[in-house]
């Protein structure tokens, strides 16, 4: 890294549709997080460069109904603002299909930190990726997309304003179309954001679509409600110009912040493919700076006007926390916030103070090709080179039994490496599931199932298992598999690749569990 510049992303793996905010000195953000739980990390810094997870806008399971959402639906695109000593977080809420059933809910909080309220639906808000906007006047708006009755094109979408209660957070007065994608013809507009600066209301969106074509977008009006000016050097940001394998691609669904110095910076979503246009990671949180130009339109402040793998720094002052751990040796009794779940545990899948030291995983009948609660416990890939390990005590109680490490994209596509039963010996077995099919892919015997360590390396374009007996041995079960089977690309998918502990009875009736002593991450 060059002196004096930092290094995109600024969050590596599946942390995508960052929304920001400043507050004195301290700067705030949230992103997407679909159906994990616990949902919408949030994040502090004081530079904009160094990030430490702070807390969670959903972080108990009274709070939301995840309703058996499957993978890519549940909790999208959320945005945070902070006014008059309240934190507030508006989001959508997907279910039961991605084209349906949306709820838009407000939690707020005096503390970025937590607790976080009880979610507040805003009843009527349709569409999705809403956004919050406190005017000078002290009245509230809520902005979001919406998609178009005369459906004149495919993605034919547009920006709707409604004032909001500010006591209630429902709807009061008419509701404003202030972007219809007609007149621009552009497609799958969403991910709006209002900000007032100079006497003008800027409006702005993402537009294109989650892919190739991905964008950032800008209007603006005198008037919050009124006829909103279209950019005229509109995309301000986007890399669809550019081949796909580009260090970074898919740039776009951003927030922009006005740093105590008078700088402005863009957070924003994009991906690091690898070949095929693949991505396993998800999509990540990116920066860029901007600067306002004589026009008053916003541009990008660097040499190339690209979103880059470095930068230059924000004028401000460093301030470094500590890295997200490598390893956890459950010795406390709640989990490191890099820690999910598939949906919230309304039952008891896991316990840390069962056996002191060690994670304890319940046996329970459902599975990971299923839309479900499994028992599984992962934490996000964050580098297309890494290596994962973890000590196991497992003794499968019959052939229905397994327990191991996943590597999750949804139920319907990940790998397992799972210790079973089969004739009344042990196995290693290790298993893909593909667009829902599972099939084995390699198995061992066992001579010793006290206590095993298994691992997975990532190598960009494929994933390989080891076991061992001891913590410095790495025996191959499979090499070679295929990454882009975890591809959201291919599951058509919004999230990225999870790694983690898994133990399942198959659909039968179980009391046994999984011990896990550590687990250690490292990436480069």
């Amino acid at each position: 890294m060059l002196q004096n510049t930092y290094h995109n992303p600024l969050l590596p793996g599946f942390y995508p549709d960052p929304s920001i905010c400043r507050v004195g000195d301290d700067y705030y953000m949230v992103t997407s997080s679909f159906v994990y739980y616990p949902g919408l990390p949030i994040f502090h810094s004081k530079d904009l460069v160094h990030w430490e997870q702070v807390g969670h806008g959903i972080h108990r399971p009274e709070q939301l109904d995840y309703k058996n959402c499957e993978t890519s639906e549940g909790l999208w695109a959320p945005s945070i603002r902070y006014h008059n000593g309240t934190y507030y977080i508006i989001n959508t809420f997907v279910s039961a299909g991605r084209e349906a059933d949306r709820d838009n809910y407000i939690i707020t909080a005096k503390n970025p930190t937590g607790p976080w309220s009880n979610p507040i639906v805003v009843k009527g808000a349709d569409g999705i990726d809403s956004s919050l906007f406190f005017d000078d006047d002290g009245s509230l708006w809520y902005v979001g997309n919406y998609i178009s009755p005369d459906c004149l094109y495919e993605g034919h979408h547009g920006i709707y304003l409604n004032e909001l209660d500010p006591e209630t957070f429902q709807f009061k007065g008419p509701r404003y179309i202030i972007w219809d994608g007609v007149k621009t013809r552009s497609k799958w507009i969403e991910a709006p954001h209002i900000y007032k600066k100079d006497g003008w209301y800027y409006l702005l969106v993402a537009e294109g679509g989650t892919f190739v074509n991905h964008s950032v977008q800008m209007a603006r009006c005198r008037t919050i409600q009124g006829d909103y000016e279209i950019c005229p050097r509109n995309p301000i940001v986007s890399h669809r110009h550019m081949p796909l394998l580009n260090p970074i691609s898919v740039t776009g669904h951003a927030d922009i912040v006005e740093t105590q110095n008078g700088e402005w910076w863009m957070v924003l979503l994009a991906v690091r493919p690898y070949e095929g246009g693949h991505y396993n990671l998800g999509r990540e949180t990116f920066m860029v700076p901007i600067i306002w130009a004589e026009d008053g339109w916003p541009m990008v402040d660097n040499e190339t006007g690209l979103v880059q793998t470095e930068d230059r720094l924000p004028d401000l002052p460093k301030t470094i926390y500590p890295l997200m751990p490598e390893s956890d040796n459950f010795e406390c009794d709640t989990l490191q916030m890099q820690w999910n779940t598939i949906h919230p545990p309304v039952k008891q899948i896991y316990s840390l103070t069962d056996r002191f030291g060690y994670l304890r995983l319940y046996t329970r009948k459902e599975v990971l090709n299923e839309i479900c609660l499994p028992s599984f416990i992962g934490r996000r890939q964050r580098h297309k080179v890494f290596l994962a390990k973890t000590a196991m005590e497992f003794t499968p109680a019959n052939e229905n039994e397994e327990a191991g490490i996943a590597l999750v994209q949804d139920d319907r596509f990940h790998y397992l490496m799972v210790l079973v039963q089969k004739d009344g010996k042990p196995f290693l077995q290790a298993y893909q599931t593909e667009n829902g099919t599972k099939s084995l892919l390699a198995e061992t015997e066992i001579k010793d199932v006290k206590r095993l360590y298994l691992s997975v390396q990532g190598n960009t374009t494929d994933y390989d298992f080891y076991y061992g007996y001891t913590d410095q041995e790495m025996l191959p079960l499979v090499r070679g598999l295929d990454a882009s089977l975890l591809s959201s690309v291919v599951n058509n998918g919004f999230t990225g690749t999870y790694i983690g502990m898994y133990t399942s009875s198959n659909h039968q009736p179980s009391t046994n569990y999984a011990d896990f002593d550590w687990f250690n991450y490292q990436g480069e």
